[in-house]
């Protein structure tokens, strides 16, 4: 079973990409989960989604307590001492940030060979004109990992919107899957 334990704020697509990763999945012939946890519900407050994606039926109902990779939608969530908690040994971290993985200190359990960042919020604000950065990190997600086919995020994408967010949102992912290396976590996904 692969888990995966997205960070961010309210109003950065939290939820919208744990739902849009676990359709895509499911549409592959996966089995998934997808649900979040938050407290008030309030732009900019803390908010966590979880993912679980297996070949077979899907029993675990709990938190993802040790999650393989996680998605951190929000650079400054990585001075929260515990947001890395749980992370299995070899686990892999996506940051939404501008600066290059050697910024971060090895604190929190991170390992800078493991932590990837990718510019989200800028390529949101470029392709969507609005801060989300969810569809990109789920891109990037992807192509790091091959787990699933991008075109498995488009067809989730395309069961959620239509018109000239959908055409956006398209843009995006395709953007921001170039700016990431292939199968870089490949090794790590134990699906």
């Amino acid at each position: 079973m692969i888990e995966v334990r997205i960070h961010g704020r309210g109003g950065q697509g939290n939820v919208v990409a744990a739902y849009l990763l676990a359709t895509a999945a499911i549409n592959e012939g996966w089995h998934a989960q997808a649900f979040p946890a938050f407290g008030a519900e309030r732009r900019g407050a803390p908010v966590v989604a979880f993912v679980r994606l297996n070949h077979t039926p899907i029993k675990r109902r709990s938190q993802v307590l040790a999650p393989d990779y996680l998605i951190i939608q929000d650079e400054a969530l990585m001075n929260v001492p515990s947001i890395t908690d749980g992370l299995k040994s070899g686990g892999n971290i996506l940051l939404n940030a501008a600066n290059s993985r050697d910024q971060y200190p090895t604190e929190n359990n991170v390992d800078n060979s493991n932590l990837i960042t990718l510019p989200a919020t800028h390529l949101a604000q470029q392709y969507l004109g609005r801060p989300v950065p969810n569809t990109a990190l789920l891109s990037a997600f992807l192509k790091l990992t091959d787990l699933l086919p991008h075109s498995s995020l488009i067809q989730s994408l395309e069961e959620r919107f239509t018109g000239a967010v959908l055409e956006k949102n398209i843009a995006l992912i395709e953007a921001a899957a170039e700016t990431i290396p292939a199968n870089l976590w490949k090794q790590n996904a134990n699906a």
